[in-house]
Parts: C-alpha cells; sequence; structure tokens
C-alpha cells in the first residue's frame, strides 16, 4: 500500500512536472510577442551586428525572465504542493501577474526611459494618476486586459495539461528551445565583445530590456545623444555636449504678447554671495505685498553659465551653441516689442569710482541686451525712494558683486541688505507696487552646487497668485523658472513655455519634479530628497537634502535619466 501510493506521488509530480514546463514554453512565446513593444521604443541599430543582436538578446532574455519565473516560483510550489487544481490555478495567476508586469513595464520605459523600480515609483505612480485623470477609461480598459491576460493563461493551462501526451510527442519544442539557447550564448558573447572594443551600437542596447546588462552612466549618455558616438573613447575626458545639432533659439511673433500696457516693473536684485533663510525671514517682515520664499531653489551653475540660466532659462550646455546664435533671450525680445525699458546695474566695492557708461569696466556677456549699463561703487545713489519709485516700467537688474578687500560699511552683503531695505521701502509708498526677486546667484565653489538655496519672490496683489495656501513653496525651482514666470503673468505672453525654456511658471507649480544641469565635469539632477553629479566616469556623488550633506547611494539610474530628459527638453520640442 506504501509503495501504492508512493508511485501514484511520483506518477502525478511528474505529470505536473512535464505539464509545468509546457506551460511555461507557451507563455514564453507570449513573453516574447508582448515585448516586442520594447524594440519600437528604441532606434533601430544601423550595423548587423547590432541587429542581429538586438533580435537575438530580445529572444533569447525574455525568454530565460520567463524561464527563472518557473524555477523560482512555480516549481517549487509544485513540490511542496502537488495538488493538480492548487498548480493550475496559481501557475495562471502567477504568469497572468508576469505578463501584466511586461506590459506595464514596457509602457512605463516607453514614456518615462527606465524601467520599473523601487526607485522610481514616485514617478511611475505619478505618470499613472495623471494618465488616468486624462483618460476616463484607463482602470476599465486595465481591468480588461488583466481578465483577457488571465482567460489565455487558463486556456494554455487547459489545453497543456488535456494535450500532454501529443505534445510530449512532438519536436518543434526542441528546435525553439535550440534556436534560443544559442541566442543566449551569441548575445552575450557578442555584448563580451562590444564591450571590450567600445562598439556603441550593441552597448547601447543594454538598458532595452528589464532585468538585462547593468547600465553605465556613460553608455546611458551617449544612448541620449548628450556625448558624440564619432568620439567614444575620447569623451570620457570631455564636458558634455551635444552629438548633434540644436534648434534655433526662438524669435518671438507680433502680437504672441499682446497685453494692456505695463505699468509695473520687475526688480531682480542679485548678489554673489550665499544668502540664508534667516536673511529671508528678514527681508519677508518688511513686506506688506504677497511674497513666496522659495526654499528648496536649485542653482548649480558657476558665476557665467549661471547668468546664462537666468536670461535664457535652458541648462549650461546650450550656451556656447545659442550664444553662438546671436539671439536675445525671449524676455528681452518681449520688453523691445511693448517698448519697455532695461538696466543692469552693478554695485562692487573694488569699483575705482562710479561709471554710467554704455558697458561697466566689469564687462559681462549679457550687458549689450541692456539699454542702460551702470557701475557703482556703493548704494549711495540709489537708497532714495522716490528715485527707485521714478524708474521707467521695465527690468531692472541690480547685481552687488563681493569685495574681498573692501571695509565692512562697503562690503557686497551689507550693502545688499541696506539696498533691499530701502527697496521694500520705497514699494510701501507706490500704489502700483513692483515685481521683486531677490536670490543669490552662482557658486563661488565648487562644493555649493549639490546643496538647494533660498530665494524670495515679491508680487502685488492682483499680479502673480500661486496655488500655495501659504507663502512657501517647497517644491523644487531654479533661475530657468524666473522667465517662464515673468512671461506669462507680468507681460502677458501667450507661448509654449517648453519650447523657449526648460523652466516652468511659478504660478501652476504644484507637483514635485526633477531639475538637472550641466557643468564640465557632468550632470547634476536634483529631485526632492537628493541630488546627484555623475561625472564623466561614471561615478555618482550624492548629496541629501534633508541631511544637508554627502550619502552614500546606489547608483540611481532612473534619476539620471529623469534629469536627461529634463535637459533635453528644449532640444525635444523644436525638434517635433
Amino acid at each position: 500500500m506504501v509503495s501504492f501510493d508512493t508511485k501514484s506521488y511520483s506518477k502525478k509530480l511528474l505529470h505536473l512536472i512535464s505539464w509545468s514546463h509546457w506551460f511555461t514554453f507557451f507563455n514564453i512565446i507570449a513573453a516574447i510577442a508582448l515585448s516586442s513593444y520594447y524594440l519600437f521604443s528604441e532606434t533601430a541599430p544601423t550595423t548587423l551586428i547590432g541587429q542581429v543582436y538586438l533580435i537575438t538578446t530580445w529572444v533569447s532574455h525574455m525568454a530565460f525572465l520567463t524561464f527563472m519565473s518557473f524555477v523560482l516560483l512555480l516549481f517549487p510550489l509544485t513540490i511542496i504542493w502537488p495538488n493538480t487544481k492548487v498548480i493550475r490555478t496559481s501557475g495562471s495567476i502567477i504568469f497572468t501577474f508576469g505578463l501584466l508586469l511586461l506590459l506595464l513595464d514596457g509602457f512605463i520605459y516607453s514614456r518615462l526611459g527606465y524601467h520599473v523600480n523601487a526607485s522610481s515609483s514616485a514617478q511611475i505612480i505619478s505618470l499613472i494618476k495623471e494618465i488616468a485623470q486624462e483618460n476616463a477609461i484607463f482602470y476599465t480598459v486595465s481591468g480588461m486586459l488583466a481578465i483577457i491576460i488571465l482567460g489565455f493563461e487558463f486556456i494554455i493551462s487547459n489545453y497543456a495539461w488535456k494535450h500532454l501526451k501529443q505534445l510530449q510527442k512532438t519536436i518543434f519544442a526542441r528546435f525553439v528551445i535550440m534556436i534560443l539557447v544559442v541566442a543566449f550564448f551569441f548575445s552575450h558573447l557578442t555584448h563580451i565583445w562590444a564591450d571590450a572594443n567600445l562598439d556603441y551600437d550593441v552597448l547601447r542596447q543594454d538598458t532595452v530590456l528589464p532585468l538585462s546588462y547593468p547600465a553605465t552612466a556613460q553608455t546611458l549618455l551617449t544612448k541620449y545623444g548628450l556625448f558624440d558616438v564619432d568620439d567614444y573613447i575620447e569623451r570620457k575626458t570631455r564636458p558634455l555636449s551635444f552629438s548633434s545639432a540644436i534648434p534655433r533659439y526662438p524669435v518671438l511673433q507680433a502680437q504672441q504678447c499682446a497685453s494692456p500696457a505695463v505699468s509695473k516693473s520687475v526688480f531682480l536684485v542679485l548678489t554673489d554671495e550665499q544668502l540664508n533663510k534667516e536673511q529671508f525671514y528678514n527681508f519677508s517682515r518688511r513686506i506688506n505685498a504677497n511674497r513666496y520664499q522659495l526654499n528648496n531653489h536649485v542653482d548649480t551653475a558657476l558665476f557665467d553659465d549661471a547668468w546664462f540660466n537666468l536670461f535664457y532659462a535652458l541648462p549650461s550646455i546650450y550656451q556656447q551653441d545659442i550664444l553662438a546664435q546671436n539671439t536675445t533671450p525671449l524676455l528681452f525680445q518681449a520688453l523691445r516689442q511693448q517698448g519697455l525699458t532695461s538696466s543692469f546695474t552693478l554695485i562692487t566695492p573694488n569699483s575705482q569710482k562710479d561709471a554710467a557708461i554704455e558697458q561697466p569696466s566689469n564687462t559681462f556677456w549679457f550687458t549689450p541686451l541692456f539699454e542702460e549699463n551702470t557701475q557703482l561703487n556703493d548704494i549711495s545713489s540709489l537708497v532714495f525712494a522716490e528715485k527707485l519709485n521714478n524708474k521707467k516700467p521695465g527690468l531692472h537688474l541690480i547685481y552687488f558683486q563681493s569685495g574681498d578687500n573692501a571695509p565692512k560699511n562697503q562690503s557686497s552683503q551689507y550693502q545688499f541688505e541696506l539696498f533691499i531695505d530701502a527697496l521694500l521701502l520705497a514699494q510701501k509708498h507706490k500704489k502700483q507696487q513692483d515685481i521683486i526677486w531677490i536670490s543669490s546667484l552662482g557658486n563661488q565653489t565648487k562644493e555649493t552646487r549639490l546643496s538647494t538655496k533660498s530665494a524670495l519672490l515679491i508680487t502685488p496683489n492682483e499680479q502673480l497668485q500661486l496655488t500655495n495656501n501659504n507663502d512657501e513653496l517647497s517644491t523644487l525651482t531654479s533661475h530657468m523658472d524666473l522667465q517662464p514666470t515673468l512671461m506669462k503673468n507680468w507681460l502677458g505672453c501667450q507661448l509654449d513655455q517648453s519650447r523657449y525654456s526648460n523652466g516652468a511658471d511659478l504660478t501652476t507649480l504644484t507637483k514635485d519634479r526633477v531639475i538637472a544641469n550641466t557643468s564640465p565635469e557632468g550632470l547634476l539632477v536634483f529631485n526632492k530628497d537628493k541630488s546627484v553629479l555623475i561625472d564623466q566616469n561614471g561615478n555618482f556623488q550624492s548629496y541629501s537634502s534633508q541631511l544637508a550633506a554627502p550619502i552614500t547611494v546606489n547608483k540611481d539610474f532612473p534619476l539620471m535619466i529623469d534629469g536627461v530628459h529634463f535637459i533635453k527638453r528644449f532640444t525635444e520640442q523644436n525638434n517635433q
């Protein structure tokens, strides 16, 4: 009797295992078919070896992932609990979940550029919610898709069970498996060769399929066109640059800023020294208009690049090409179109004398953008309310440049705070109060680039109405946000901001986002929790926003890819 039970158990177990092999085989075919979606999300390889590698790694990798699902989940369950109904039902549910996850991953990859993973869960959930809000039937379609796949699993499960003897006699599956095994070894050997020879056409496919080869920063940046493919080996020590020509900077068309006559000015008060939250708190106490303290302001650039970020609202990687086009920033185009003035005043204790001249002796590349350029030794001639309030409507930038050897009563910081006090006091005497922006600009050292700063936006009650209920904005902001904010809310321009700017209108900024910039050392990316510098060798240097200190974390490639998408927004929008 014991012998009979043992034989019956063994026969039943072998029958279930044989069924599960065929059930897995059909799921391998299904997974390969569904995963073809990944191939259409990328540009096709240009070389024969790249094309053959793409096909072989696709079919073999998806077959391997499906087979491992059987080995890790279904096979152990079959050994532990060899109940026919339990195993067949569990197998259908397991592979239904796997195929649904494959579809979700393919969709996420086509939209965000990376696969489903824990570190990008917030972005993925946000994308799904956004799609669900735009399409009311999203969840209904998703549910129907799950039912269809589950039905398919029950069908092939039932077919494999009822026709197991006939299937065991067939030989076509052996040829399919042999092809998959050969493809598996060929793709791996090809990748080893490509890695040794730096064959870009093969290596750029590393991130196409889920759970594939570990990505590297170099191949990812190359894949997204931030390196020149023709100089793959040499570019390890080169600054980031686009591998193709960037589009022309736009020119403002007539009537795009058709707004009533502007009677208010914008004062941009900037300093090259870092400011702290306590200083902004003291400034806020003197204000009777709307004020919005930006607590997570991103400014990654050194001074020359920082001015470009401010005026053109684009990352630094565009600077050389955009300036070579000799096209004025859209904000200044709009000022001239509406007949508004612009002035730049440089306050520097190092100046030997005051000078109201065409260009300051400390010449900046952007001074020709302004109609008036003035260089002063101190603020003594500026702090009169009558003078400040009688400026012509327009854009007025006052920049405080530090003087290392200046006495305390002439230092940049001391002069800066006195001028802010005078400007805010003068505003109290105006019926039509002006928009004021106060912040530091640039970084005197590389060490401060990964930390977030603060900035202050002051606006009259009837002007910018931010959606926040309090006067603090905790979402990430940057200097690139200033131009689109002023273009829409001050000058009344109705433009697609993504075509001329990488910034966002601060009045509509309600959710977290990723902000990125470039530097000679690499790519700098920020999210709400941390900032990361990815250098030319693929090293990740991370900085915690909460701890305000360097941290050691795993390489966050999804964050890096989000940063690349931010950098490329201007190019992608204008190439459509």
